[in-house]
């Protein structure tokens, strides 16, 4: 019962951390009128939060070996549970900015700690079920985070988006401190490496920076974006060299070793950009372009994620079978794929239920590589080397989530800008339908009363209108049909961590040990 109670404890944790990534998109507009502050500034609520977690949850292993993991984590959940809270009361934009970075630092833990904690509790034997029920938490937390943020900015006022998170966290608190205990092996606590933690710092903030900030400010015609790109560079190199050679690494970079993990990272990044974008593409697509409330957008994602919940256990009871995980891995890539494909078939005249359907199969695509892919990092580690596999392996998923918005982001206003541009050049006095648009609509607007001069120039305003939400539609499905191919190049990477014996038999995964 302890055990049971452990787990839905720590899932809890990691639920409300990864709702946290994305419940604020939703209510930007909201903060900015509130705060007296302009979106792009409101934006660094997003970008504060994600630079945070990207810093944070690679040292999770060196932290929980310093501090003590119960220390480590009940001290992570309480300085989250406080900042939400600080963040709720927060009186201006960069107040909210501060406390949302202060809130990131303390969520870091709550991924990284939280699966470390599930894996023990199953053991190794049992990775696939311990790496399903964790993958729940993967995959809801940035899912429902739009619905949820939705609803409490349509009913409520955005503070609430904060304040949400203070009984989940109290109740998380109390009962990790009745239940989370040191891990049975424990790792000698190493001396600090100062230098590691440093160049960490400069370089994942710099690289954070301009990844979510590049396209806002038109990345490199901004100084600041080049200066922070060569910092981002140099800072990285340099990291990756002393980590590599330093006796007491913050991160131990030697278990990339592992082939396996390796692998796996690289897909999570990929995952992790798919995850992130579809999140990000869909409710844009659904609010700005098919013009549905907040709610009915958060209602469509509701029953992918719903049986996503199924396909997390259902993977794991195929690789509890002995089923290869490459076999698992390669259908989720096709599904999601699929996902992809037909979202890239979407017009104006979409309804809600449109979109169900292929929502069900982005959602099947990524619960079907949660859970292997999980199983994959962690197969040819060490019990000790752990902890710091599936840190790295959660900051390669973050980091394609920044890194696939940044590119989607801007992708999605080069498309736009060439969709506008095609479709201006057949809005001429030449084309009859055009004029014949135009006159009906400046006739509409002189029955109700507007001057020749004011209902042609809104006639003009309408037609405008429509090529914009045109333009965007056209510019939206282009960056569905990028993010499948994305996913579909990844896939042959899947050969690097197969055995085929000359003879027929099962693929079998490489394993380090």
């Amino acid at each position: 019962m302890k055990k049971s109670i452990l787990i839905i404890t720590v899932i809890a944790a990691a639920i409300m951390e990864l709702i946290d990534t994305s419940i604020v998109n939703v209510a930007l507009s909201h903060m900015s009128g509130n705060l007296g502050a302009t979106l792009e500034d409101t934006s660094w609520v997003i970008t504060a939060y994600a630079i945070a977690n990207i810093i944070v949850i690679p040292m999770t292993s060196f932290l929980t070996t310093k501090l003590g993991r119960r220390n480590y984590y009940i001290g992570s959940i309480i300085a989250f549970t406080f900042f939400s809270a600080m963040c709720g009361f927060a009186s201006n934009i960069w107040t909210l900015v501060a406390f949302r970075f202060l809130q990131g630092i303390g969520g870091g833990a709550l991924l990284s700690v939280s699966q470390a904690i599930v894996f023990e509790v199953y053991g190794k034997e049992r990775v696939g079920i311990a790496s399903a029920l964790f993958g729940v938490g993967v995959f809801l937390g940035p899912t429902i985070g739009p619905t949820l943020g939705g609803f409490i900015t349509e009913h409520y006022t955005w503070p609430w988006i904060f304040f949400i998170n203070i009984p989940i966290g109290i109740a998380v608190t109390v009962s990790s401190l009745l239940l989370v205990t040191e891990p049975e092996l424990k790792v000698k606590a190493k001396s600090v490496d100062w230098w590691g933690i440093l160049l960490l710092i400069i370089g994942i903030g710099s690289l954070q920076t301009v990844l979510e900030r590049g396209e806002t400010d038109d990345w490199f015609s901004a100084g600041y974006i080049i200066v922070l790109t060569i910092v981002a560079v140099i800072s990285l190199s340099t990291f990756i060299w002393w980590e590599l050679t330093t006796p007491t690494p913050v991160i131990d970079l030697r278990v990339l070793k592992s082939k396996s993990l390796a692998v796996a990272a690289i897909l999570t990044f990929v995952t992790g950009f798919g995850l992130f974008t579809s999140v990000f593409l869909t409710p844009v697509l659904a609010q700005r372009v098919l013009l549905f409330p907040p709610t009915i957008t958060g209602l469509i994602l509701l029953p992918g994620a719903a049986l996503a919940i199924v396909g997390l256990l259902f993977s794991a009871t195929l690789l509890k079978k002995g089923v290869s995980p490459l076999i698992i891995i390669t259908a989720g890539f096709i599904i999601f794929i699929t996902f992809t494909w037909q979202m890239s078939h979407m017009n104006l005249e979409a309804a809600p239920g449109d979109l169900v359907g292929p929502l069900i199969y982005r959602a099947m695509g990524i619960a079907l590589l949660t859970v292997p892919l999980t199983a994959l990092a962690v197969s040819g580690l060490e019990p000790k080397d752990i902890p710091q596999g599936t840190a790295l392996n959660n900051m390669m998923r973050q980091l394609g989530g920044s890194f696939g918005i940044a590119v989607i982001n801007t992708y999605v206003a080069k498309r736009f800008g060439l969709h506008r541009s095609d479709l201006l050049s057949n809005i001429n006095i030449f084309n009859d339908q055009t004029t014949a648009r135009i006159a009906k609509l400046t006739n509409y607007f002189s029955s109700r009363g507007f001057s020749s001069f004011d209902s042609h120039n809104k006639a003009m305003a309408v037609i405008d209108n429509t090529i914009n939400r045109q333009s965007f539609l056209l510019s939206y499905l282009d960056a569905y049909l990028f993010s499948g191919l994305v996913f579909l190049l990844a896939m042959p990477l899947l050969l690097l961590v197969i055995n085929r014996k000359k003879q027929a038999g099962p693929i079998v995964i490489i394993s380090d040990h």
